[in-house]
């Protein structure tokens, strides 16, 4: 099947290729949407010389005004203005001595056989509701997409149309395919979003998807969750961590290919040990990419020198971090992140620091299982291998694991105990799916050189608690 671009590389692919050739497409949306930029940016995709996209407006703005709002886009093209993308006033036609909407209908077909269009768009079909009733509309709307499927062009309604419209109304009955765009307050800032409610003979891409529109128009970022890989070819070794006798209390290091997941309060040392294990892939000639939620590469840079890393000569190279601050993050424009990097760069560890910031800007949380698990999926796809952080609020208890540790392949507490009045910091290895660990409370300090293992605290009791309280008898140190 022959189909023609939206425009969007993302949008294509969703969509299971673009739009088929011959369809009848419905763009249906609340005012503000982005309907007739998507239109328009479909118009300007496929137009040549020899198949010319055209586009009727019923009482919509004028065309000079439409013309204006469409100059700062990128798509574009005002030299194919008239010439390979046509405007129309329908409401014109529709008015002329009294000619009928089958009328209207037949001058169409006739400009579309004439000229041999590519794309053809009707902006707004719904106000053709005014002018007919719903028997005459759904007959002339299914005799003028039979019709215009012979030649090979996409009709294109574009309307004002609610989710309840979709299921009545007589042209999503007849339409091959229905996009629907939606803009809506999503906490402090808005969300736009895309779903694709029919598209028949496509494998489409489900659910909700994100987008934006920015200078170049259309920027679609799919759903993470319906582009991961369905397959994967495991990876053997392991991933050292970079803290010294750290590896060996992980079975060996981190199973390369593997999700893992540290876990502890502020201050503990979460992004400290996300370091070490990108230290690690640095010295072993690996790619690395940092994800960062609060903390700027320059930030991550001083943290890093302030432990003996200078790698200022390796960022955009070998290391490359991403800064998403808080405040903007969309989790789908985060994946696409990701996704570029991987098939960009040969990417080999990946740090999210951290997963409760991501929750909590994206206000997505019942989202964020799936997302996490496919985005970890990803990233083994790839070869590469991912730390998560995750931010808790105790200092010292593990019973709040994060609500997310099943996602995990291995698991690494990092907490605060309280031993003979004195605070220090230790950690547990709650799990590790493929292999033994080490099942002890073990002690860390941060220093100089970053983190160093103390070694076990033996001949305690309490430590899943607040406190950790020695035992009666004598232990060792």
């Amino acid at each position: 099947m022959s189909r023609l671009t939206t425009g969007d590389a993302e949008l294509d692919a969703i969509l299971g290729g673009g739009l088929p050739e011959g369809s009848l497409i419905v763009l249906a949306g609340a005012p503000g949407s982005g309907k007739t930029i998507l239109a328009q940016q479909i118009c300007f995709a496929n137009a040549t010389d020899e198949r010319k996209a055209i586009y009727y407006t019923t009482w919509s703005e004028p065309h000079d005004k439409l013309v204006r709002h469409l100059d700062p886009f990128a798509f574009f093209d005002r030299d194919g203005l008239g010439e390979r993308v046509q405007f129309v006033h329908l409401a014109d036609l529709v008015g002329q001595n009294g000619t009928s909407l089958e009328a209207v209908a037949a001058e169409i077909l006739r400009k579309a056989f004439e000229a041999k269009r590519s794309v053809i768009v009707i902006d707004s079909s719904k106000a053709l509701h005014d002018v007919v009733d719903a028997a005459q509309l759904r007959r002339v709307i299914y005799d003028l997409a039979s019709k215009v499927a012979h030649s090979k062009a996409v009709l294109m309604f574009v309307g004002e149309y609610g989710p309840a419209e979709t299921r009545s109304e007589p042209e999503f009955a007849v339409a091959d395919g229905i996009v629907m765009l939606e803009n809506e307050a999503h906490g402090p800032i808005d969300r736009r979003w895309l779903r694709v409610l029919k598209m028949r003979g496509s494998e489409i891409a489900p659910g909700q998807h994100s987008f934006r529109i920015s200078g170049d128009g259309f920027e679609v970022y799919p759903r993470l969750e319906t582009t991961v890989p369905d397959r994967y070819v495991p990876l053997e070794g392991r991933a050292s961590v970079g803290v010294p006798g750290m590896d060996a209390l992980l079975g060996g290091g981190i199973p390369c290919g593997d999700s893992a997941l540290v876990l502890g309060p502020s201050g503990v040392g979460k992004t400290l040990l996300a370091l070490h294990f990108v230290a690690a892939g640095l010295e072993q000639g690996e790619r690395c990419l940092y994800l960062s939620f609060q903390e700027t590469a320059e930030d991550l840079l001083e943290k890093a020198a302030a432990v003996g890393w200078d790698w200022r000569a390796l960022l955009g190279d070998r290391l490359i971090v991403r800064h998403v601050p808080p405040v903007e993050v969309d989790l789908d424009q985060v994946a696409a992140l990701v996704r570029v990097e991987l098939a960009t760069h040969d990417v080999k560890r990946v740090v999210v620091d951290s997963l409760a910031e991501l929750a909590f800007a994206a206000r997505e949380t019942e989202r964020l299982p799936g997302y996490v698990w496919a985005l970890g999926g990803f990233v083994r796809g790839a070869g590469g291998t991912t730390l998560f952080t995750n931010e808790m609020a105790a200092l010292g208890r593990t019973a709040d694991v994060g609500g997310l540790s099943f996602l995990f392949n291995d698991v690494v507490f990092l907490r605060y105990v309280e031993v003979e009045s004195e605070l220090r910091r230790a950690l547990n290895v709650l799990k590790m799916r493929r292999s033994g660990h080490e099942q002890g409370v073990v002690e860390y300090t941060i220093g100089p050189s970053g983190i160093s293992i103390a070694g076990p605290i033996r001949g305690l009791s309490g430590v899943l608690g607040w406190s950790a309280l020695r035992s009666d008898k004598t232990a060792e140190p």
